[in-house]
């Protein structure tokens, strides 16, 4: 398969995706993957908010460490084609612990931040969900049938 068809594809045996439909799976892949990449700077810096979070959470260095090596790797498997469904799917969980952390322990608001953390965990777990259903073909062991689904 070339370039050009593998960036359509969109998924193992579901055929090519629309030419709308791969365009709005490219914007979320990128959203979300911008989203992760650039919170990685303050995570392994050990940046105040970064550093304040991960304490009040019980779980300074290595959470945040760790969620940064793992949101890195996410972003990373988000902007290839063929493994943009993993990393949709490492995405949702690692946010998943960031939206549960906010709405348990840290509140929505933190350090003054007017809430944007938590407003970008959410963009991130709605961008991940769409990447996840539009190459839900392409997820590892249950794709192909769920590349039927809905409707075929």
């Amino acid at each position: 398969m070339n370039a050009a068809a593998d960036l359509a594809h969109g998924a193992a045996g579901a055929g090519a995706l629309g030419k709308w439909t791969l365009i709005a799976v490219w914007i979320a892949q990128l959203v979300v993957a911008g989203i992760l990449a650039q919170t990685l700077f303050f995570k392994f810096t050990g940046a105040e908010e970064s550093v304040y979070i991960f304490k009040t959470l019980g779980m300074e260095p290595w959470g945040r460490i760790g969620s940064g090596v793992a949101e890195l790797i996410a972003a990373i498997l988000l902007l290839i084609p063929q493994t943009s469904a993993i990393g949709a799917i490492l995405s949702l969980g690692v946010i998943s612990g960031a939206i549960i952390s906010h709405l348990t322990k840290l509140g929505i608001e933190v350090k003054g931040d007017h809430g944007l953390l938590f407003i970008l965990a959410c963009v991130v777990f709605v961008g991940s969900l769409v990447i996840l259903f539009i190459r839900r073909g392409q997820v590892p062991i249950v794709g192909s049938t769920l590349a039927a689904w809905p409707g075929k």
